[in-house]
């Protein structure tokens, strides 16, 4: 069935329908490492399309997110990503961490959201939550 809102692209529909309670799901920038083995829905196009604002705000939207971690060097090296973050989960929980940790977290991540955003450190990884 066409879904009328929210998320057109069904294989980032379905694996947002999949995750369950502390499961996580990583949106990440154009140039993040990700592991061989797991799920990525890669949405890039070209440079900046789909942005990481653009994606957050739709996966956002979906989802019922518990917490989420980001770079603490988000904050000086992207200060515009790390203001949309803050206004797109606002009073939600999170956990600043290196960069180096952050990737390290997003490995045990259920799956990964490729964007074409071409900007430095444009990562979050959303800690699922219930709806109950």
């Amino acid at each position: 069935m066409m879904r009328r809102n929210g998320i057109l692209n069904s294989s980032l529909i379905y694996a947002i329908a999949k995750l369950g309670h502390t499961q996580r799901i990583v949106i990440c920038d154009a140039g993040m490492p990700l592991p061989f083995d797991a799920e990525v829905i890669d949405l890039s196009l070209v440079p900046g399309v789909p942005s990481f604002v653009q994606v957050l705000e739709a996966v956002s939207s979906e989802l019922m997110i518990e917490s989420y971690y980001i770079a603490s060097e988000t904050r000086v090296a992207n200060p515009a990503v790390q203001n949309s973050i803050e206004r797109v989960l606002e009073g939600l929980p999170y956990h600043e961490v290196s960069h180096e940790e952050l990737k390290r977290i997003s490995n045990d991540s259920q799956v990964f959201v490729r964007t074409g955003e071409c900007t430095s450190f444009a990562n979050v990884v959303l800690v699922c939550g219930v709806t109950f």
